[in-house]
């Protein structure tokens, strides 16, 4: 278990988490976010000692990541992938891991079979991609066999085929009884995955809940309808309370349910060839809920005419290019 409580840290005149307090339990995948700058990453770090609170405590199962007698067998933690040593080869770095915490190399074969490293073993690690530089960060938070699991952004990298690994590999760590807290800013991903939310903005806390209840309680869910007869269909569901805007070739109800409408079209004879209810998504009420706390927002700016457009690669037009006759 992990317990944040009161947590601040200011950098000089930037407060970057402010009187944080949470728990995340075992069993679960608990999924962290926040938008760019909220305070994510520094409170992982806390938690396990990488920097130091200016007020408050992070404490892992009622004791402080420093306390710990065997830190990887207890907690392990990906903070930063790119953190190693580029001339060791993929084994050597963690075998000189485990060796500092007491760890078997038998462990070392174990999660690099895990995370699918065993063909690149003896590779140096500098000539790693993105993606099998995250899943050596994994391997190595997973080498004390912990129980408890941090990490922070592990989809970095990682093709659709290392999505759906790191999606099943973190549900099956919670199935076993692990606590699983996971950043990430893939909400899609995230929708799949976590069972439990905590979301913070300028570092403070904005949601902690379950995954059903914060999309119940920040998502806008309507009914979406569909009738050969829409121009009768629509006022019958005005005059019932229910708030009509048409969407393409379908109608978008408010405050009526899908039973309402069907009870209201059958009354009235009215043929329906699709009535679902439609669900914001994770990001759509992410989105609602933080727009208040983004640090760096993205403006619309139109188009430059097209004068202003660089000419394509191949362009003669393009500084540097050679025209190559057909």
């Amino acid at each position: 278990m992990i317990e944040v409580e009161a947590l601040t840290k200011r950098y000089g005149s930037t407060l970057a988490v402010d009187d944080l307090s949470f728990t995340v339990r075992p069993g679960l995948v608990t999924g962290f976010l926040g938008p760019n700058g909220a305070g994510k990453s520094t409170t992982m770090r806390m938690v396990v000692g990488l920097d130091h609170p200016t007020s408050g405590t992070a404490t892992i199962n009622g004791r402080p990541y420093a306390a710990s007698p065997a830190p990887l067998r207890e907690v392990g933690a990906l903070i930063d992938a790119k953190d190693v040593h580029g001339g060791r080869s993929a084994r050597n770095h963690l075998r000189a891991v485990a060796r500092s915490n007491g760890l078997p190399d038998s462990r070392v074969d174990t999660v690099l079979g895990l995370t699918g490293l065993d063909a690149v073993a003896g590779r140096r690690i500098k000539g790693f991609s993105l993606g099998m530089g995250q899943r050596l960060g994994i391997a190595t938070a997973l080498l004390g066999d912990p129980g408890v699991v941090m990490f922070d952004e592990p989809v970095n990298g990682l093709d659709p085929e290392g999505i759906l690994w790191i999606r099943n590999l973190l549900r099956g760590l919670a199935a076993e009884g692990r606590t699983v807290l996971v950043s990430s800013h893939l909400m899609s991903e995230m929708a799949q995955t976590a069972d439990h939310l905590i979301v913070i903005g300028r570092g403070r806390l904005l949601a902690d809940l379950s995954m059903t209840d914060f999309l119940e309680q920040n998502g806008r869910t309507h009914v979406q309808v569909k009738s050969p007869r829409q121009d009768d269909l629509a006022p019958l569901l005005r005059a019932a309370g229910g708030t009509v805007e048409p969407d393409h070739d379908v109608l978008a109800v408010h405050g009526l349910t899908c039973e309402q409408v069907g009870d209201i079209a059958a009354a009235h004879g009215l043929a329906l060839h699709q009535l679902f209810e439609q669900r914001a998504s994770l990001e759509a009420a992410f989105m609602d809920m933080t727009r208040d706390s983004v640090e760096y927002g993205s403006g619309s700016l139109p188009p430059p005419p097209d004068s202003a457009l660089p000419p394509p690669p191949d362009s003669p037009d393009r500084p540097g290019a050679t025209e190559v006759a057909p």
